[in-house]
């Protein structure tokens, strides 16, 4: 008897099964309700090798094909460097089924981004930028959503085998699908077997994506291996009913249950036509050392040398192994190919796609194998005799039988011969018309060997892996080019484009191969300014600002005038301006106006120099009109110029950024948000969905809170804080949108949920080595003074007055300290803060703006007596009224009311508030001579 049963041919398995079949119940019935969502989710079956996940997925494929589309892929062991491999099977199959006009309107409008990645277009040429990952990936995960969609009527169900070997850049992929909804009611059903996880304290890479797929899953099952009972029904189902106890035991014994393994030698005795009665058990043994290791190496090669060199070829060509490479790589005749496939199907070493579709039926997606490591697992289901081969030419691809076997071809290769096939086999594929990416996974086996060819190919391949966001394996490639070695006039420029391929992954790194580019001879003029620029960068993103302006400021110097030496200058002044603390300041202002004096916007460098400037005189609180003026400089048409726009590489997104903040603090929200709309409009179409889309709705907020519209700030501060979670923590996004949606919520009325939004990002000491979006100190003291704690706010707003005076920072919208700061000093020491507002004032009145002014205002009429203070608050409203910055009306309105006891002026104060999305519920005191003083 079989104790737990068997079903669909698998013994043991209900649970799994059961677990699966409810999975696709569930999906189908969602599928079917045209008002609710698709009700699928993840599925996780893990187990070691040969314990019978292969065979699972393929009886969760025959039973869900008549209800749902069903896509197959599976990992590789030495495809684990191919970037998108598992996808590109997963979704080529589906798309295949869509005419052209139907793929690209799946694609959503960004094909030319999306389908590279997925081998259904050429890589864009070396000259275009490189594909964001976060971009590509989140553009692939939306073109699944979109096809599952179309697909409602047979929804997906994706199985994924041997995912432990799939590569990290489609695992990615298949995580930010899964991420999609917070429900977890996906789409589609995602159903992967690996391995179990290595036990580690802190998994990174593939390990770690798979735990969190499996934090995420439905259901996690463990396959176990079979019981004594059920390998005796199958060793009885296999050699016959008469199959004795102690055989059955000792089957057992040897296999430990493991189901492959149970096949593999039930097969080989059947072969042997022994027995299966106790005076045969003992040979059991000897015949299970066969079936792996060194007796599964040694069964090849009694096969002969020529079936065993085919087995080697096909462990390292993997999914290429097609007739005509094998003849090739082999040196034979594809007659001689289809005579030793034959041979080494009979052993059961290898499968094709025939045999696979003759036991589970024709695959809706890819049944080929995809590389060493996978294969066909006959698990638990009785084995059955092999079918007659399909011939070569019809079955384009080899696979092994099971991965146990791939893994024992492979690593049987004495490394010289393995070396040397992967070097014959990257040869192949070039003469066959493969493209470097497809060369470069045989390269990288390859010993180095001072060969120029070898490195161009690699160089090559790191441009087609970037293009298709995946910059590990563009570093990859760029490594091993290194080690060639390339000769010394290539040799810098690797070390450059080593370093600009990880500049987003890993600044550190960077730096590092950028600073050894130009400690090197071999970069012209142009590619030593771009390692500059870009080693500048690395180091911004690293935290190393004052390290970054060195860098540039010194090569600088080494150049000669012109427009280099101004791109390296206008990065130089940008870095020290975004330094939280810098030696001279108002030197670097004066330097920096003293340079841009007679500028007009000629060109570009100018324009970016004019740009910093603009900046610059908004933070010092210099008059808005002339920061107006430098900002409409260094636009054309009121629009980033050409080759200055968001994503254009050479100059960065933060020169656009900067006009646009510079344009919000100076009262001109309009002008700031059409750029900032572009930034959005940009990003997406680049497939940028990091930290630089994240930023952009970073803007958007910083528009809104300024135009007053707080609800809409809040939105978009929020959506900047989801985007930028996704890409890591502690991001100089995270900073800016964090502080910028405190402020929102203070103003909002809702304390709490601002502190609980600084207590989840830390905002707060200690502050980065880069400024804050707007000043972080401030508006810390702000939210300090909302829950009345006064003396940590007065210490917070100091410590910000102290940092900003010395550098000549006077902008009281950018930086309020001195407005909070007076009132929250107003009780207790009316002259230091009568002081304050008055200092305040005259800094409002350099600048010029309605806000500022309104603000200054506002705020000295807190220190006046009841008839100056309601003259100060008249003029404050008419001020505030003329500019864009309702909430501030807003509060100008209220204090005014209540200065004058105004049920009308009340009403109407609170009606704007309301608009704004504010709870006015306390306000300010009005005179020093208020017994306390409510926050803010």
């Amino acid at each position: 008897m079989v104790p737990d049963g068997s079903h669909g041919g698998l013994l043991e398995r209900d649970p799994e099964l059961a677990a699966a079949a409810h999975a696709v119940d569930e999906l189908v019935t969602g599928a079917a309700a045209a008002d609710g969502p698709v009700r699928g989710g993840i599925l996780v079956y893990r187990g070691e090798s040969g314990i019978g996940k292969t065979t699972l997925l393929d009886e969760i494929h025959r039973t869900a094909r008549d209800r749902c589309t069903v896509l197959r892929a599976r990992g590789g062991e030495t495809l684990t460097s191919v970037p998108f491999h598992v996808t590109r099977q997963l979704l080529q199959p589906a798309l295949d089924r869509f005419d052209e006009e139907d793929v690209r309107l799946l694609f959503g409008g960004h094909f030319d981004l999306l389908a590279p990645a997925l081998g259904l277009a050429p890589p864009p040429p070396p000259s275009a930028a490189p594909a964001d990952p976060q971009g590509v990936r989140d553009g692939l995960a939306k073109l699944l959503g979109r096809l599952a969609d179309r697909l409602r009527d047979r929804p997906p169900v994706l199985l994924v085998d041997d995912a432990h070997w799939a590569d990290a850049e489609s695992l990615a992929w298949l995580d930010a699908f899964t991420r999609l909804r917070q429900d977890r009611r996906l789409p589609a059903l995602v159903v992967l077997a690996h391995r179990p996880l290595p036990e580690e304290p802190q998994r990174t890479g593939v390990p770690a994506v798979l735990a969190a797929l499996a934090d995420r899953a439905v259901v996690t099952l463990g396959l176990h291996a079979l019981t004594p009972g059920a390998t005796a029904a199958l060793a009885r189902d296999t050699l016959g009913g008469h199959a004795d106890e102690p055989f059955c035991r000792e089957l057992w014994s040897v296999t430990s249950g493991n189901p492959y393994e149970t096949v593999e030698l039930l097969a080989k005795a059947r072969d042997r036509m022994l027995e299966p009665v106790a005076t045969s058990a003992s040979l059991l043994r000897g015949l299970g050392a066969e079936a792996r290791g060194g007796g599964l190496v040694a069964r090849l090669e009694e096969l002969g040398v020529g079936p065993t060199r085919l087995a080697w070829t096909i462990a390292v060509l993997g999914a290429d192994s097609t007739p005509d490479l094998l003849a090739l790589l082999t040196g034979t005749s594809r007659a001689k190919v289809a005579e030793h496939t034959e041979l080494l199907r009979q052993a059961r070493i290898v499968t094709t796609g025939a045999d696979r579709e003759a036991q589970t039926g024709p695959a809706a997606g890819p049944g080929p194998d995809t590389g060493t490591g996978t294969g066909t697992d006959p698990a638990v289901t009785p084995m059955t005799p092999v079918t007659p081969v399909t011939p070569v030419g019809q079955s384009t691809h080899l696979e092994f039988a099971h991965p146990l076997i791939a893994s024992a071809v492979y690593g049987s290769m004495s490394p010289a011969a393995r070396t040397a096939m992967h070097g014959r086999a990257a040869w192949a594929l070039t003469e066959a018309g493969h493209g470097p990416a497809a060369v470069s996974r045989h390269l990288l086996e390859v010993h180095p060997d001072e060969d120029e060819d070898v490195v161009d190919q690699l160089r090559a391949a790191a441009v087609e892996h970037l293009a298709v966001g995946a910059p590990d394996a563009a570093r990859r490639c760029l490594e091993r080019a290194l080690a060639e070695p390339p000769g010394p006039d290539s040799y810098a420029r690797v070390l450059y484009e080593l370093g600009c391929a990880s500049l987003l992954t890993a600044p550190a790194a960077t730096v590092r191969h950028l600073s050894s580019a130009l400690d090197l001879p071999g970069l012209d003029d142009d590619l030593r300014i771009d390692a500059t620029y870009r080693l500048a960068q690395a180091l911004a993103h690293n935290n190393q600002l004052r390290d970054a302006a060195r860098v540039l400021a010194a090569e600088a110097v080494r150049t000669p005038p012109g427009t280099d030496r101004r791109r390296l200058q206008a990065a130089n002044f940008m870095y020290e301006g975004f330094q939280a603390a810098e030696e001279d300041g108002p030197g670097r202002s004066r330097r920096l106006a003293d340079l841009t004096a007679h500028f007009t916007g000629a060109d570009n460098s100018e324009r970016a120099l004019l740009t910093v400037r603009g900046f610059d005189a908004m933070m010092r609180g210099e008059p808005a009109d002339e920061v107006v003026r430098l900002c409409d400089l260094a636009l054309v048409d009121g629009i980033p110029a050409r080759g200055l726009g968001w994503t254009d590489p050479t100059w960065g997104f933060e020169i656009p950024a900067l006009t646009g903040i510079a344009y919000a603090f100076s009262d001109r929200p309009d002008q700031a948000g059409i750029l900032f709309t572009e930034a959005v409009r940009a990003f997406e179409i680049s497939g940028w969905s990091g930290a630089h889309l994240a930023f952009a709705h970073t803007l958007l907020g910083l528009v809104h809170r300024r135009r007053g519209n707080l609800p809409r700030a809040q939105h978009y501060l929020e959506e900047g804080l989801r985007l930028a979670d996704r890409v890591g923590n502690g991001l100089p996004v995270h900073w800016d949108t964090a502080c910028l949606l405190v402020d929102t919520l203070v103003a909002r009325g809702r304390t709490a949920e601002a502190r609980s939004v600084a207590d989840h990002y830390s905002f707060g000491p200690p502050w980065p080595d880069a400024i804050v979006l707007p000043d972080g100190p401030s508006i810390l003291g702000r939210l300090l003074l909302a829950e009345g704690r006064v003396e940590e706010a007065v210490a917070t707003l100091e410590a910000a007055a102290e940092a900003l005076i010395g550098r000549g920072r006077h902008h009281i919208v950018w930086a309020p300290w001195p407005l909070d700061l007076a009132r929250a000093l107003a009780p207790t020491d009316p002259d230091r803060a009568a002081a304050l507002a008055a200092e305040a004032r005259t800094h409002a009145e350099r600048i010029g703006t309605p806000t500022a002014l309104g603000e200054a205002l506002r705020c000295a009429a807190l220190l006046a007596d009841p008839p100056e203070s309601r003259r100060l608050l008249t003029e404050a409203v008419a001020h505030l009224a003329a500019s864009p910055s309702r909430y501030e009306e807003a509060r100008a309105r209220l204090d005014l009311a209540r200065a004058t006891d105004s049920p009308e002026a009340l009403a109407e104060a609170t009606a704007l508030a309301t608009a704004c999305g504010a709870s006015l519920v306390t306000s300010d005191a009005v005179t020093a001579r208020a017994s306390s003083h409510p926050p803010e």
